[in-house]
């Protein structure tokens, strides 16, 4: 069966050094018959997880889904599909067709904060407490986390479960020092200010690692997102 090499947007920088993902680059092979058994499987498409169980299907060696940061998952399941049902996307915007070639995305830039880590942990001062965080990146493992408290809280608060605050209690690592996850969860629910909790949601947006999924329609400067809808894996619907 083929392989490929495929590089990680994070280079690998955020995970441990005994981590496989340290390399910065991951191994797959090429999509065969079982994995689209896996694509069509109602099971997984019906809770979600269709999408983790075709990546760990195709990766060569000791690497977990659930380890990879979710920018570098992203770049797998673009180079996946790439591998599988050949580079060119089509999808329609403005009530027209569009063509991409998915090898001509970029990995997005990083900054220089992001360039000069060692793991995954971030310093910020916030701008208006001035108290000082760490915070991370969020891998699949904590996203499946997230979600399970969520579909919690759903279910014991009628006005809807508090999306933004449950994820910064996962992404915020500790409190002027303070790693204590129940100090960290009472700082979230009462004291964090609206505009240091706008300042930690844009930080991690400029240092998160991703493929750059935006492409330029004719007549815009201005990139607008690719739509990733079924037929990205499903290209025959």
């Amino acid at each position: 069966m083929p392989t490929e090499e495929v590089t990680l947007p994070s280079g690998g920088k955020l995970y441990p050094q005994e981590s496989p993902l340290s390399s910065g680059k991951v191994e797959v092979k090429y999509m065969s018959a079982r994995e689209e058994d896996i694509l069509s499987n109602q099971s997984y498409i019906e809770n979600g997880t269709v999408l983790d169980k075709l990546i760990q299907s195709v990766i060569i060696g000791d690497v977990k889904v659930d380890d990879l940061l979710i920018g570098d998952k992203n770049a797998l399941m673009v180079a996946i599909r790439a591998l599988g049902y050949g580079s060119d996307y089509t999808f329609q915007y403005g009530g027209e067709d569009h063509t991409i070639d998915l090898t001509t995305l970029l990995p997005k830039e990083l900054s220089d904060d992001f360039k000069k880590a060692t793991e995954n942990e971030f310093t910020l001062t916030l701008p208006k407490s001035e108290n000082t965080i760490t915070f991370k990146l969020l891998t699949g493992a904590d996203e499946k986390k997230i979600e399970q408290e969520l579909k919690g809280l759903k279910k014991i608060i009628k006005e809807g479960a508090p999306t933004v605050t449950t994820r910064l209690k996962y992404q915020i690592t500790s409190i002027n020092g303070d790693k204590e996850s129940k100090s960290i969860r009472e700082f979230v629910e009462k004291y964090l200010l609206a505009q240091d909790s706008r300042a930690i949601r844009e930080a991690i947006r400029n240092l998160t690692p991703d493929i750059d999924l935006k492409f330029y329609p004719e007549g815009r400067e201005e990139g607008v997102d690719i739509p990733i809808g079924i037929s990205f894996f499903w290209p025959d619907i």
